[in-house]
């Protein structure tokens, strides 16, 4: 199966990453945080939004961004800004795609957009939008990536509970 990773840089707000780790363990998605985070991970807001899917997470910190790119030299990388020219459904995503997304207030370090313009890519909205939420913004690259490999692994189809389909 290919190998999606999700890269959450500086996360601030708990239910944000808790959504983030849910979206990752339903599609089998790998997480990363690269620290400092803005919550403790054992709040009880991160551990709501995740609900009881924490078991099914593969997910790895790192203390800073250099830590992170020296463990993870092979990728593929993808930078989701606001910033961004390329729009986020323009482009193949390959095995070993990860999709960077950056803290809530401030997004990815402009140093880090400006070395990879063409792996920089943007969710398109109305010019009178800042931005949409962070977890929002990874379920919409998530599932553009899942899309494009065919949805390996995932249940396609559903059941009723009191009827035949």
């Amino acid at each position: 199966m290919a190998e999606l990773n999700i890269v959450l840089v500086e996360p601030e707000i708990p239910q944000n990453t808790g959504n983030i780790a849910r979206t990752c363990a339903a599609t089998g998605a790998r997480l990363h945080i690269v620290e400092p985070m803005g919550f403790k991970i054992d709040d009880k807001k991160l551990k709501r939004a995740g609900l009881d899917y924490w078991y099914l997470l593969d997910i790895t910190y790192y203390s800073n961004l250099e830590d992170f790119f020296e463990k993870n030299k092979d990728g593929n990388f993808y930078f989701f800004s606001t910033k961004a020219q390329n729009r986020y459904s323009d482009i193949t995503y390959p095995d070993k795609s990860y999709l960077f997304f950056g803290k809530e207030t401030a997004g990815l370090p402009e140093e880090l957009l400006k070395a990879n313009p063409e792996k920089c890519v943007r969710i398109p909205m109305i010019s009178d939008a800042r931005s949409l939420n962070l977890s929002n913004s990874v379920a919409i690259g998530v599932y553009e990536v899942l899309r494009q490999w065919d949805f390996p692994k995932l249940l396609e189809e559903g059941q009723l509970t009191k009827y035949q389909w």
